[in-house]
């Protein structure tokens, strides 16, 4: 069947292919993949790339139209190594940029929204991955930031304006429009625009972050942890995440970026590393992360590598689960991620000076300061009295 869809009119099979063609002939469950290669959608797609003579790319997929078929065999096919690596979610918001930027008719406001779009948030966050994959939130703050610059810069002609003849008066004027939106995201536009001289004499206030804005509940967070380490009709992959959030303060996007190597176990111990500073896990906690390393396991049947990293695989092969799925199984079993998050790093704000919190839980500098200050924890004067005591 495989050979048929990928092989040419004698069977034979691609060099380039070899490595997708033995993923599924020799699928764990053969069933399901002759399920799956039934479909006309599935069937199509293999002999489109089986019949294109050129080497298999990332690029020559590109041509094909995009379909939630297409990406999962990409997936397999990285997994497989028939492909390399590719951050998909980074490489849509460019060609989502490139979109919005070339549907302006005015070649200014085009130059303008490429450099803010492309040449400031897209290098930034180039340079902020590395090596990773962008998250789905920092998907979403960087098109939500080009959406409010496009915004604005189509509100502008409709007052007979341009970014370079707009006003405090006018600016302030759409401010108070009842279709103004994205106004935080706005007003980093109109200062970069000034920064960079493409507007003159406008000024766009930003409010200064000065703690959680929901209700600090220690209560709910001890009782959710309670709860989560001694309930057994709860899934573990979904107990473990929501402790780590409640107890270690960790982000949703983290989570689901763990891998094995992370964690460190011992004949005695559990520990996992969220920052420099490895945190050794209590029971019964240890125990879960113990059972969830033996038991892990994605949803992906085709494809999947012997080795998989992730501490959450995902539904497809050689992927984590993503963030936004953690979230909602979180918010199934009655985890606010957010709002239990901000619970938790208020509270250990408290307890931890800022530079051992940040050193801990993975978290900058200046946000363990922030939160420490919000919490009213004073350990600069802690600091201080220690460094006045008498040495004996």
């Amino acid at each position: 069947m495989v050979r048929n869809l990928l092989g040419d009119s004698t069977g034979t099979i691609r060099q380039d292919l070899v490595p997708l063609y033995e993923a599924l002939s020799g699928a764990e469950r053969p069933t399901s993949t002759m399920f799956w290669l039934s479909s006309s959608k599935v069937s199509i797609l293999l002999q489109q790339i089986g019949r294109d003579e050129r080497p298999v790319t990332h690029e020559t997929l590109d041509e094909l139209p995009a379909s939630k078929v297409l990406a999962h065999l990409r997936s397999v096919m990285v997994a497989t190594g028939a492909l390399p690596p590719r951050d998909e979610r980074f490489v849509a918001l460019e060609r989502w940029i490139t979109a919005t930027v070339q549907a302006r008719t005015d070649l200014t406001e085009r130059r303008i929204l490429h450099a803010y779009a492309v040449w400031h948030h897209l290098r930034r966050l180039r340079r902020r991955l590395g090596e990773g994959h962008a998250t789905r939130l920092q998907d979403l703050n960087v098109r939500c930031h080009v959406t409010a610059a496009d915004n604005l810069l189509t509100w502008l002609p409709g007052k007979g304006l341009t970014l370079g003849t707009c006003t405090q008066a006018d600016l302030e004027r759409w401010m108070a429009g009842p279709t103004a939106s994205y106004r935080d995201e706005t007003g980093h536009f109109v200062r970069w625009s000034v920064q960079h001289r493409h507007a003159r004499g406008l000024t766009y206030s930003t409010v200064r972050w000065t703690g959680p804005l929901g209700t600090i509940d220690s209560e709910k967070r001890w009782a959710d942890a309670r709860r989560l380490l001694h309930d057994d009709a709860l899934p573990t992959p979904d107990r473990v995440a929501g402790l780590l959030l409640i107890l270690y303060a960790q982000k949703v996007a983290t989570i689901s970026q763990l891998t094995v190597s992370d964690v460190h176990i011992t004949d005695d111990t559990v520990a996992i590393a969220f920052g420099t500073s490895p945190i050794i896990l209590p029971e019964p906690l240890a125990s879960l992360i113990r059972e969830l390393i033996a038991t892990r396991c994605g949803k992906a049947k085709i494809g999947t590598p012997d080795d998989v990293p992730w501490l959450f695989p995902g539904g497809r092969p050689g992927q984590p689960l993503g963030d936004d799925r953690i979230g909602q199984r979180l918010h199934k079993i009655g985890i606010q991620p957010q709002q239990d998050r901000s619970t938790a790093l208020f509270t250990l704000a408290t307890e931890i000076p800022a530079a051992i919190l940040a050193r801990m839980l993975g978290v900058h500098i200046q946000v363990a300061v922030q939160w420490q200050k919000a919490s009213g924890g004073d350990w600069a004067a802690y600091a201080a009295d220690v460094s006045q005591r008498q040495r004996p």
